[in-house]
């Protein structure tokens, strides 16, 4: 009678057969049932891969093929996706894709197959009618609530109402991203608008920005650091005549001598400029205001401020009335 073979090639002899090779036949395969439980194959991959195994040998020597081993660790860098085709026997194998392609295990013209991405790890077991089966399911990875887990779809801990797609995150029906305190007992939540109008995304801020300052948004979604607007930003005394910035404010000083402040050339409506009477001397040594090419409150002529405290800002219109004063 002659010998047959198990699902793992091992050699099942016959009685009485094989007398004075006995022994090297069971060698062979008590080393293949070695590489089936613990042999490790290093596989460099150039493209579509076969995997050496051979189910019916029968023989006195040794031969490894990497089929038959536990783990199966890939290199090289083939990249895109590479099928790789393992024996069609009922066997498991631990993956370790370190290569640089996507790896398609098959083990024939069956319709399931299992995808491993470069740099993953992966249990999978082959059943014998030629498909392939991931053994490990992130699906119910164990843990609980409160520990990160993903499963196939991407969804952490079975949950359909956080998903991460391998860029974003995304947590459903206006659930909170919560930042905790020190203690653990309190939390800043951030969340979304019952209804929002269309999708949009907030980018922040390249940097921390200056002390007093608010965050501004662009229409664009970006945001940044800025100075509260709607103020004067006051400057330092003036004690000799200048040329005034729209926006600013201005404490001016005419103990010394008439203080001329120029307007801002080419101004916009809405564009402002405030001034102060320092020292009360406005009534001895005058203030005057340069028009700059245009108008004052109406007016083709400079303006000159001889009231003692004087205080008031200047807002531009039009090229019409030019400069009006706030208060009168």
């Amino acid at each position: 009678m002659a010998s047959t073979f198990s699902n793992l090639g091992l050699i099942l002899q016959a009685t009485g057969e094989n007398s004075g090779t006995w022994g090297e036949r069971t060698n062979v395969n008590l080393q293949r049932l070695d590489n089936a439980v613990g042999g490790i194959a290093n596989i460099v991959v150039t493209g579509a891969t076969t995997l050496a195994y051979t189910s019916n040998s029968d023989t006195t020597t040794y031969t490894e093929e990497a089929g038959r081993s536990a783990t199966l660790v890939f290199s090289g860098s083939a990249g895109g996706t590479q099928t790789i085709t393992l024996p069609n026997i009922e066997k498991q194998y631990l993956i370790n894709n370190g290569s640089d392609s996507i790896l398609t295990l098959t083990a024939g013209a069956g319709a399931a197959t299992v995808n491993v991405a470069a740099g993953s790890k992966t249990l999978v077991y082959v059943d014998g009618s030629d498909e392939v089966v991931e053994g490990i399911s992130a699906t119910n990875a164990g843990g609980s609530n409160t520990q990160i887990q993903f499963n196939n779809a991407g969804a952490f801990g079975g949950s359909a109402n956080l998903v991460w797609d391998g860029t974003n995150v995304t947590v459903g029906a206006t659930g909170e991203v919560r930042f905790g305190d020190t203690s653990g007992g309190e939390y800043v939540g951030l969340k979304a608008a019952g209804t929002v109008a269309s999708s949009f995304a907030l980018t922040l801020p390249t940097t921390s920005g200056a002390n007093g300052q608010v965050m501004t948004v662009d229409g664009s979604g970006n945001l940044s650091f800025g100075d509260i607007s709607g103020g004067a930003s006051w400057q330092a005394v003036k004690t000799a005549s200048f040329n005034a910035v729209a926006g600013e404010g201005y404490f001016i000083n005419t103990t010394s001598g008439a203080i001329t402040m120029t307007l801002p050339s080419s101004p916009s409506i809405g564009d402002f400029v405030s001034f102060i009477d320092y020292a009360g001397t406005f009534d001895t040594n005058n203030l005057t205001i340069g028009r700059n090419s245009e108008n004052i409150q109406g007016s083709a002529a400079d303006l000159t401020v001889s009231v003692e405290r004087a205080a008031n800002t200047l807002v531009y219109v039009d090229s019409t009335q030019g400069w009006l004063l706030t208060v009168k």
